[in-house]
């Protein structure tokens, strides 16, 4: 008999050209579906709850799988011992055979990470960005205008490809640790397009930088004009860390704000 289980995991994105499968490139979700397919001896296909930019990571991520295998052993524990160490699994969780990894979510938070020093402890899960004194108050204002709009299609890679570019943000928030050289911007919504996140915290740094005024910020949000220049903020400093459904909220197996030291956040 066939059975459906949500997998809870994380993995550190560098050496990966994201999640989705790719014929010509190295995915998680084709490392992870040899590797369950191995050990169940049965062809495993999963789901991912979303998809990901190459370099970019979850601390918080699901993907399902039908299985018609019962097993007898740890499978979390042999799944964890086969697949390499940027990738954990937390939980397998039993659910109904009508739950979707993907589209019964309701909720994905984003948290992008900049530093302002070069270090080579973060240079893998953070954007270094040589920038003094950040112009705050002029990057709040802009963080405050998400949750004011509801089509990011400005904000979108690829606009043509999806029926519609609205979004709903739930929440927005910017970030600064003590010593004032790391900052943070986390951002939930009910669903995220194309580069959107990468794309908005491109915008923000030219904000803290000066280069962009909020006014113009805004423009983009109420004309949903595409931008003929395309400025995404680097990969290597974005997690998705939080995926919310109806009938599951998991406590997050890593959470980020330990990644990689214990920082403390102070909301600007």
């Amino acid at each position: 008999m066939t059975s459906r289980y949500f997998f809870h995991m994380a993995f550190l994105g560098t050496r990966y050209h994201g999640w989705q499968r790719q014929s010509n490139a190295n995915s998680i979700q084709a490392l992870i579906e040899s590797s369950l397919s191995e050990i169940l001896k049965e062809p495993i296909t999963i789901m991912g709850c979303g998809r990901t930019d190459t370099q970019v990571h979850a601390s918080q991520f699901y993907f399902h799988a039908d299985i018609d295998t019962q097993w007898d052993f740890d499978l979390r524990f042999r799944l964890n011992k086969v697949l390499p160490p940027d990738l954990a699994i937390f939980d397998i969780l039993p659910v109904e055979s009508t739950h979707h990894a993907r589209f019964d979510a309701v909720l994905r938070q984003y948290d992008y990470f900049i530093h302002t020093y070069k270090d080579p402890f973060l240079n893998l899960v953070s954007t270094q960005v040589d920038n003094s004194p950040w112009q705050l108050d002029k990057m709040k204002q802009a963080v405050a205008l998400l949750t004011r709009y509801n089509d990011y299609r400005a904000f979108c890679k690829s606009p043509e490809a999806y029926e519609h570019t609205r979004c709903q943000v739930a929440h927005a928030n910017l970030y600064i640790n003590e010593s004032g050289n790391r900052l943070r911007f986390q951002i939930a919504a009910d669903r995220f397009l194309g580069r959107m996140v990468r794309l908005l915290m491109g915008k923000l740094i030219k904000i803290g930088s000066g280069v962009l005024s909020v006014e113009e910020f805004e423009y983009y949000l109420i004309d949903k004009v595409t931008p003929t220049v395309w400025d995404p903020a680097y990969p290597q400093g974005l997690f998705l860390s939080k995926v919310n459904y109806p009938y599951l909220v998991q406590p997050v197996g890593t959470p980020v704000t330990t990644m990689p030291d214990n920082t403390s956040w102070q909301l600007v």
